[in-house]
């Protein structure tokens, strides 16, 4: 049985019962309630603000190992960078240097991405320095992978060119080294034999019999195959692009036509003693840009060092052309 509580009634002047209303009643209840809610929303927002809720805390070791992981990337793209940073030196220094082209220059292999509000949506985060600071050096890292990809194909390109020239230079002699006796006539101020004055001869005169094998000294296409009792005889011209073109005269036959697409080491006809010829031989000559040049620095592919500064000797020595 609830013990009586007791409340002193000034105006009776005596003890009376102690009697809790309905509104009184009800009144404390919101209060208490009002209360209770209060403090639990205290004690609420001070464990999640020291300790956070369940999803917060995932969400949170969730974004410490993005962090994480970006801080990974970031050391792999430093890597990649060292790796770039030394394929872009072995362009400049070696591949580009082989083939003779310029370095690229480091604006444009430095050159970014433009645009001052290119990053403005990945700001205002906690996080926003890394995340951008990686975007930037991927955008980088990609741009100068752009520049050197086409820089690799500009090298491809160069290398190839490079390939064809050299097949084309006319590097060998054009006649077999037992198929001739000698190097009768250098390029160079020589004595002409019908009019006894001395003459520039544009090319070399190799003494050998009628009818021995002639070769194209390069890759090449058949310009003219010339028929002719005057000057040079029957002749031959080959061009052999990037410049260059070879003559072979006082020809006896031919094994070519004009517009032929003719190899290195290809026979193209045989040695006569036609037009202006003292005898029987065959008239070399290299031609650069339209103008003659020294045969004798051509036949790299023939000749040894000896060979070659014995060649070079004699034909500074004076003679008599044969043609």
């Amino acid at each position: 049985m609830a013990k009586l509580k007791y409340v002193f009634n000034q105006k009776s002047l005596s003890y009376e019962p102690y009697r809790v209303t309905w509104k009184l009643r009800l009144w404390r209840f919101f209060t208490f309630i009002i209360t209770s809610g209060a403090f639990g929303g205290v004690a609420f927002l001070f464990f999640i603000e020291f300790f956070g809720s369940p999803t917060e805390r995932k969400l949170k070791r969730e974004l410490e190992n993005m962090v994480f992981q970006y801080e990974q990337l970031n050391d792999k793209m430093e890597n990649m960078e060292l790796l770039l940073k030394d394929m872009q030196q072995r362009d400049d220094n070696i591949y580009r240097v082989i083939f003779e082209a310029e370095p690229v220059p480091s604006s444009i292999r430095q050159a970014g991405y433009g645009g001052v509000d290119r990053y403005s949506g990945l700001s205002g985060f906690k996080n926003s320095d890394l995340i951008i600071e990686t975007h930037k050096r991927l955008d980088r890292i990609a741009s100068q992978l752009y520049v050197q990809s086409k820089s690799f194909d500009e090298v491809y390109n160069l290398a190839r060119g490079k390939s064809l020239m050299l097949a084309a230079l006319p590097a060998i002699q054009p006649l077999r080294q037992n198929d001739f006796r000698a190097i009768t006539s250098h390029y160079g101020v020589r004595l002409d034999p019908f009019y006894k004055v001395y003459k520039f001869h544009e090319g070399v005169d190799f003494s050998t019999p009628v009818g021995t094998e002639v070769f194209a000294t390069g890759d090449g296409v058949v310009e003219s195959v010339d028929r002719n009792y005057f000057g040079y005889g029957n002749t031959i011209i080959i061009n052999h692009g990037f410049g260059y073109q070879t003559l072979y005269a006082h020809l006896s036959s031919f094994s070519v036509k004009r517009g032929e697409k003719v190899k290195r080491g290809q026979k193209i006809g045989k040695t006569g003693n036609t037009g202006k010829s003292t005898s029987p031989h065959l008239h070399y000559e290299v031609r650069k840009g339209g103008r003659p040049v020294n045969p004798i620095n051509f036949f790299f592919n023939d000749l040894t060092p000896e060979q070659y500064k014995q060649i070079l000797e004699l034909s500074s020595l004076p003679s008599q052309s044969m043609d």
